[in-house]
């Protein structure tokens, strides 16, 4: 006992404590400096053994040596009536204390900034991994495969307004091209990223696994148009073929034909079919649907309805495009979607218009794939949601947007690894869409995967910050991985706020916030329960109150339906329960009648 009196009289103690704090501190501004700077590993490994090493010293120092006015003595030569070591304590506590709120200063520090930082740095560094790896394809594979990407032909016109002319022309190209199955065209979300941007084709060619670029230019000045085209190699960067065309806009359809025939014979495609022609239609309503078709890939609100007045523009002058019809029944999804429509007019008009569509032109693919999403999200009939996407998948095989519905459905039929597989396919095709790494995310959380979940989903935030749902998937993973609180952050951080309250009553539920809870569950229920039954049954599974859960899944089929919910996590607790199986067969999702479906996808090359 008197040996430990004597060590804290003597201060060791202290001093080991201050060196501890103070080493540790250096030791994080080091590390810092040297990796600012590129500092060797070894360099840094030194200084913490030099650090570790002083230790002994520093207490050695304590033990034999006291600190006096006359200045440093051994301990043996002062005497103890007129020791200092009280006082030099006091000193040495005052410095712990200082450096201890140094310490928490940093801590603090490191938690809210520097912790925020590195896992944004993280985040875009998985994300970019991410797009590397899903376009990163085996060259050679590439190389043999006849690719092509189709970028926004560039404005030429003295009007600005002419804008849509350009990329609408772009898009009929595009979609003039990936009509042809010995051909891979990459969509146009990805293909047009790259519009108004300063880019290198080589760059374009590897970010988009292709191996040929389409681009070109458009000027409009009253009825006359002038169209120039190149073909470029992205191997070398080499101009394959370019052509320009001055022609009046009557020939704006003999010119895209043309267009589309120079590609197939510049790249010597062997072709089990004719090439594909455009759809001809009036000039002016053409210009309407084009100016209609911009405005709905801006996805607003306000550009759904603009595109609705200049679709049915387009229609009173030719109501025999069956294009038109198509759009606007799209556009009538879309208005219903978003609660721009009741759910009765804005699907009673996408069917009237999608059907429409359909008795022009037999063979319009997105008039049918607009039915299946109807009958699927809407109607709650799978059966016949699948014989609208298979109809479209036979007329469009390489139609993305169509891969992308076929995955969802897919997904409600059950088959979550087709749907992961076709997913994936279609996130490889179209690199730089957030949409489909979001749909992707989707699936790998529903499967367990969440590694995967998280890294798709961080893809979407980085290809797209402001996206609706990626922050709840990424809430809803680290959830699963056992970490609410990190869960809440995401949470906390997404746009959609029906998703954002529901994350919120989720991860306070887990981090025993009971009151938080409470109200962020009262008010999901209260402003989302009427329209999303399920919402409310994925908290209740959540918390373990099966009777509710199953409440709340009775409301849904008779709302919504219940497909999807044999794949849905959310439930996974309720399969052994008695009541579950008599739910699913009530509302036509048990695994033998969704097995009675007959659907099959099966993917180009």
């Amino acid at each position: 006992m008197s040996f430990l009196k004597e060590l804290k009289r003597r201060n060791v103690f202290r001093v080991a404590l201050a060196y501890i704090i103070v080493a540790w501190l250096i030791a994080q501004v080091l590390q810092l400096t040297f990796e600012s700077f590129g500092t060797p590993d070894w360099v840094i490994k030194t200084v913490l053994v030099l650090l570790a090493a002083g230790l002994p010293f520093s207490l050695f120092f304590a033990w034999a040596f006291e600190m006096t006015p006359e200045g440093i003595k051994r301990e043996h030569e002062v005497d103890r009536s007129q020791s200092t070591a009280s006082h030099t304590g006091k000193k040495l506590d005052y410095m712990i204390i200082s450096v201890l709120t140094l310490f928490l200063a940093y801590l603090a520090y490191d938690k809210f900034v520097l912790s925020t930082k590195r896992e944004t740095a993280a985040a875009e560094a998985a994300a970019s991994q991410a797009v590397t790896e899903h376009v990163a394809l085996d060259e050679a594979a590439a190389k043999s495969q006849k690719s092509i990407a189709v970028l926004p032909f560039v404005n030429m016109s003295d009007d600005a307004a002419n804008e849509f002319f350009s990329d609408g022309l772009s898009e009929e190209l595009l979609n003039l091209l990936a009509k042809i199955p010995e051909l891979r065209v990459t969509s146009r979300s990805s293909a047009f990223s790259y519009k108004g941007k300063d880019f290198k084709i080589p760059d374009v060619g590897r970010e988009l696994n292709v191996a040929y670029v389409l681009e070109g230019s458009v000027r409009k000045a009253g009825n006359q148009v002038r169209i120039t085209a190149q073909l470029i190699k992205v191997d070398g960067d080499v101009h394959f073929w370019s052509e320009t065309y001055d022609r009046s806009l009557d020939d704006i359809f003999a010119i895209q034909d043309e267009i589309a025939a120079a590609v197939v014979a510049q790249l010597k495609l062997k072709l089990f079919a004719d090439v594909p022609t455009v759809q001809e239609t009036d000039p002016e309503a053409y210009a309407f649907f084009l100016q209609a078709r911009h405005l709905s890939n801006l996805l607003t609100p306000e550009g759904w309805e603009q595109a609705n007045v200049l679709y049915q523009q387009a229609i009173v002058i030719d109501p025999d495009y069956a294009n038109s019809w198509a759009g606007l029944s799209r556009n009538y999804v879309n208005l219903t979607g978003y609660n721009l429509l009741p759910p009765e007019e804005g699907i009673r008009k996408a069917l009237e218009a999608a059907n429409q569509a359909l008795a022009i032109d037999p063979k319009n693919a997105m008039a049918y794939s607009s039915l299946g999403w109807i009958a699927m999200t809407y109607n709650d009939e799978l059966a016949v949601a699948a014989r609208h996407y298979q109809r479209a998948m036979e007329l469009e095989p390489t139609n993305l947007s169509i891969i992308r519905n076929s995955a969802n459905l897919i997904m409600r039929l059950g088959r979550l690894n087709e749907a992961i597989t076709l997913g994936e396919f279609a996130s490889v095709r179209d690199p730089v869409n957030p949409v489909a790494y979001l749909n992707l995310s989707n699936s790998y959380i529903r499967a367990e995967r969440l590694d995967e979940g998280i890294k798709s989903a961080r893809t979407a935030l980085w290809l797209s910050p402001g996206i609706g749902g990626a922050h709840y998937r990424l809430g809803e993973a680290f959830l699963r991985k056992g970490l609410p609180e990190q869960a809440l952050a995401f949470f906390t951080l997404e746009e959609d706020e029906e998703w954002r309250v529901k994350g919120t009553a989720l991860a306070s539920y887990d981090l025993g916030r009971l009151t938080e809870y409470e109200q962020a569950f009262a008010e999901l229920r209260e402003r989302w329960g009427g329209r999303w039954p399920i919402e409310i049954a994925h908290v209740y599974a959540w918390v373990g109150d099966e009777d509710e859960v199953f409440s709340w899944l009775e409301k849904e089929l008779e709302i919504n339906g219940l497909s999807g919910v044999m794949v849905d996590n959310f439930f996974t607790s309720l399969h052994d329960d008695p009541r579950w199986q008599p739910l699913l067969e009530k509302g036509g999702v048990s695994a033998d009648q969704l097995a009675a479906i007959e659907f099959e996808v099966t993917l180009p090359n």
